[in-house]
């Protein structure tokens, strides 16, 4: 794809706000209309030569990529085999070089663990049992790479939000022995449940409310089993989420120990399910929650026993990362990375109706904001430092490829300058603001600022800070490394319809078609919005690529530290 010079300067200039797509922007993105095929699509596209954006072909790969022909792009799935090649050969029309040594693909070792849907939670208190039913009630797994797996009459231990936290002086394990027991945690963190700002972030989730920290940490304690109780405000999704997101098979990254330090079961209860599980121990759920917002607070058996056997099938495979790499000049060695996740969830045949979970905004948009970047970059000449372009595997899983890529890079960590996430991409019209993720995180909030600014729109702080978007993609793994990442969402102002409008688009995105087959690409979708985004990342990086400077964390976040360790060991 081949942009005019006319296109290319405008790209450049990124001066000017965009004006909206020809298309006519729908009153509500609920719309129903047909979904295109992809081939008619591309034959449009290919036909409108007038007035196309710099990003013109921007809705022909979102098409594309979310139609039913790439069967909701499962990781080691006939569907990642169609993705990963189309990702491949655009990188190659772009011009790109391989990005993974001589390969545009780096593996990445998955194992597919599949638990039988017909498990059956048995809790069992003084005189009474309870069976829970798989996904009615409850979903358990185990990431232990095993035929079976298994806990017997263990005891549950209500454990608060499982955290510890020196630095919040918090520590919900504090003289608890909940070896060989089951413990019970509450999503989220306190400063979420209380909003009292001195507690932990307030209402902004931290990564201590994430359910792959409580899982984490129940591992460092010793437990048998953990499982989180599901509240929909605190997750930030709703159940059905939960149970698309862990039933049928769990990818993990193939490891050595085949992952034996991982606790026996894992799983989540429904809310109703716990409040008769309390009031069963003679403890009102509610009162439990606030004595749990104590930093005095005391794990506290539930005198319950649960017994869970897994019965598994393994499935050991390899998906890829696809990398394509546009060398610098004279800092050649340095290197932004610009990253997107290709991955959804695949199809289920055991759905009626609609069996494919499409993707198309989550991430069929993201995927191809990056190949229309690595077209453009290529487009507008040299730059001093080469520019990494890495849509990874298996985020849906758990931000496994970008987890694979930060212990294995391509390029060295210390020398990787910063990079941009991108997830997605804006499909509701224009807006004046641009929200920015982990907001006060990083020096890279400086440059969005001066490339929003050129537009005549401003930052935003996300307007769900609970939810803990930053750690819920896969900048998240580059973090903790220490690579400085920009992690923004879609506005919410609308340019034509206002801000309260954009918030109700959103809020209905994510109750009914986020992780759902719902999630499909429309024709009339508005994306002038993702190409005033997609001007915002390539000016960013543009800059970037082109001075000698390291941006970094800011003071006071706790990843300036392993950075300042990198380049210090580079000098």
């Amino acid at each position: 794809m081949n942009k005019s010079k006319t296109m290319v300067s405008i790209l450049l200039a990124v001066l000017v706000l965009l004006s909206a797509c020809s298309d006519d922007t729908p009153e509500q993105n609920t719309t129903a209309v047909s979904k295109p095929v992809a081939a008619e699509i591309q034959a449009s596209e290919q036909t409108q030569e007038q007035e196309r954006s710099p990003f013109s072909s921007l809705k022909q790969h979102i098409a594309i990529l979310a139609s039913d022909e790439f069967e909701g792009r499962a990781p080691a799935s006939p569907g990642e085999e169609k993705t990963v090649n189309y990702i491949k050969e655009q990188f190659v029309s772009a011009g790109l070089e391989p990005g993974a040594g001589d390969s545009y693909f780096q593996a990445v070792p998955l194992v597919a663990i599949t638990a039988d849907s017909d498990a059956v939670m048995q809790l069992k208190s003084e005189g009474s049992t309870k069976e829970l039913k798989y996904v009615d009630d409850m979903i358990v797994w185990t990431k232990r790479v095993v035929e079976s797996s298994s806990v017997v009459d263990s005891e549950l231990v209500f454990v608060g939000y499982g955290v510890v936290a020196p630095e919040y002086d918090w520590n919900d394990y504090a003289d608890a022995d909940v070896k060989g027991k089951t413990v019970v945690i509450l999503i989220n963190d306190p400063g979420y449940a209380s909003k009292d700002e001195s507690l932990f972030k307030g209402n902004a989730m931290t990564y201590y409310g994430r359910w792959t920290y409580k899982y984490e940490e129940a591992v460092k304690q010793g437990a048998a089993a953990a499982i989180i109780v599901h509240e929909t405000n605190a997750a930030g999704y709703e159940w059905d989420v939960v149970t698309a997101r862990w039933a049928g098979p769990q990818f993990n990254l193939a490891e050595e120990d085949n992952r034996m330090s991982r606790v026996a079961v894992e799983g989540w209860i429904t809310k109703t399910n716990a409040e008769l599980l309390f009031a069963e121990a003679g403890w009102n759920y509610e009162e439990a929650k606030q004595a749990a917002l104590r930093n005095d607070f005391k794990a506290r058996s539930l005198n319950t026993s649960m017994t869970v056997t897994l019965t598994n099938s393994i499935r050991k495979s390899s998906s890829r990362n696809v990398l394509g790499l546009l060398p610098g000049t004279d800092l050649q060695d340095e290197y932004f990375i610009y990253m997107a996740h290709w991955d959804h969830l695949g199809k289920d045949d055991s759905l009626e109706g609609d069996k494919i979970y499409n993707g198309a905004f989550d991430n069929a948009t993201g995927t191809a904001g990056l190949i229309e970047l690595a077209d453009a970059f290529v487009d507008s000449g040299q730059n001093r430092r080469s520019i990494l372009f890495v849509a990874v595997t298996a985020e849906e899983s758990g931000l496994l490829g970008s987890k694979h890529y930060s212990s294995h890079p391509s390029v060295p960590l210390k020398d990787t300058v910063a990079a941009i996430n991108m997830e997605g991409l804006n499909n509701k019209g224009p807006t004046k603001d641009l929200i920015v993720v982990g907001i006060g995180s990083s020096e890279l909030e400086n440059y969005l600022e001066d490339a929003v600014k050129s537009q005549g729109r401003y930052l935003a702080q996300e307007p769900t800070p609970e939810k803990g978007y930053f750690y819920r993609s896969d900048h998240f793994n580059l973090a903790k490394v220490g690579v400085p990442v920009l992690y923004t969402d879609a506005g919410v102002d609308s340019v034509e319809h206002g801000r309260e409008w954009g918030l109700a688009q959103d809020e209905d995105y994510v109750e009914n078609r986020y992780h759902k087959p719902s999630d499909e690409y429309y024709d009339n979708w508005d994306i002038s919005g993702a190409i005033q985004d997609l001007e915002v990342y390539f000016a960013i990086g543009k800059r970037i690529v082109n001075e000698d400077t390291f941006p970094n964390w800011l003071e006071g976040n706790e990843f300036k530290a392993i950075r300042d360790l990198s380049r210090q060991q580079q000098q």
